[in-house]
């Protein structure tokens, strides 16, 4: 499926092609739907089959009685923008950004199109809302509260990791504005401090920095890896998994995606799902509603997931107490 195709039904539906679409009944929605990575890859199409189902679940049929334009930014960030004015030229009814860079990109080109976005970190700080409870503009959606949970997180691997006292975290500098960003270092920073742990921050400014840092990590002899929440952090989850296995380093991330593939322990919200439940809020839209007066939704279960085989790899014991808390446990 090319860049820039519509899909129907996901899985393996041919694609609807413009000059088909342009002779379809005007009043039959069109939403576009923009996203990090390749059309081709793994996490892009888990994305939107998840955004399918819902569609589904509303009684929409991509193809159907909905068109659905997806516009791939294949993990160069920097194109976002060229994509969102790209879509609205297409005068789509709705935009569903993907998560929170995709939709300050969307936020520059349109204050008029409404914008749903399935995974925001921090909306608020972020000023994609004025309030969670009140939006305000043509923003809406869910937040996985992927920043404010990176404290969690490292309690969490020192839970797992009693001596561990020098911490590696990946961190990426565009993922969110630059108010989310530095909450996000500073409560970091604080915890650490907390639970006694050496907090060694190394940024990916893209894929292609992941090599440079695992090394720069591996020489500074760290015992563990934190993850912070990024899109194309997770978007790259596969290789950083790799990566920390090849180095041994036992890693601790924001979904259970990385311990699937073998991280050891992962903490947060569905961030899949949240593309599944994000329909709830297009269907309001395209029914009438406006995004300035549809909350936020914020999660209201974090899954604990830990990979027990990958901590024998490791020689790793889980402590019997943090195991029984865990949502789910991989052997």
């Amino acid at each position: 499926m090319k860049r820039r195709d519509v899909f129907g039904v996901i899985g393996g539906a041919a694609a609807w092609p413009l000059a088909v679409l342009a002779q379809q009944p005007k009043n039959v929605p069109r939403i576009g739907f923009l996203v990090t990575g390749s059309l081709e890859s793994p996490e892009a199409r888990a994305i939107l089959e998840a955004f399918d189902q819902g569609l589904r679940e509303y009684g929409y049929i991509a193809g159907r009685n909905v068109f659905v334009e997806v516009r791939a930014a294949d993990l160069k960030v920097e194109r976002f923008p060229a994509l969102a004015s790209e879509l609205m030229r297409l005068n789509v009814d709705l935009i569903v950004a993907s998560n929170s860079l995709a939709a300050r990109a969307v936020q520059q080109v349109t204050s008029n199109i409404p914008i749903v976005v399935p995974v925001m970190g921090d909306p608020v700080g972020d000023g994609l809302v004025a309030t969670l409870a009140r939006p305000g503009g043509n923003i809406t959606g869910l937040t996985f509260l992927g920043p404010q949970l990176v404290p969690k997180r490292l309690a969490l691997l020192k839970e797992a990791l009693p001596t561990a006292s020098q911490v590696a975290a990946l961190w990426h500098p565009g993922a969110y504005g630059k108010r989310t960003m530095n909450d996000m270092m500073n409560e970091a920073n604080e915890a650490a401090l907390t639970l006694a742990v050496h907090l060694r921050l190394v940024a990916v400014h893209v894929p292609d920095d992941l090599d440079r840092a695992f090394s720069a990590v591996a020489g500074e002899r760290a015992d563990a890896l934190l993850i912070f929440p990024s899109p194309m952090l997770f978007n790259q989850r596969k290789r950083i998994v790799d990566l920390a296995a090849e180095h041994r380093l036992p890693t601790m991330a924001m979904g259970k995606e990385f311990v699937q593939l073998g991280g050891l322990m992962s903490y947060g919200a569905d961030i899949i799902d949240s593309n599944r439940r994000c329909v709830a809020y297009v269907d309001r839209i395209l029914k009438g509603a406006k995004p300035a007066d549809l909350p936020v939704e914020q999660p209201t279960k974090f899954e604990l997931f830990i990979n027990l085989k990958t901590a024998k790899t490791f020689d790793i014991e889980i402590p019997a107490a943090l195991l029984a808390r865990a949502d789910g446990v991989l052997e």
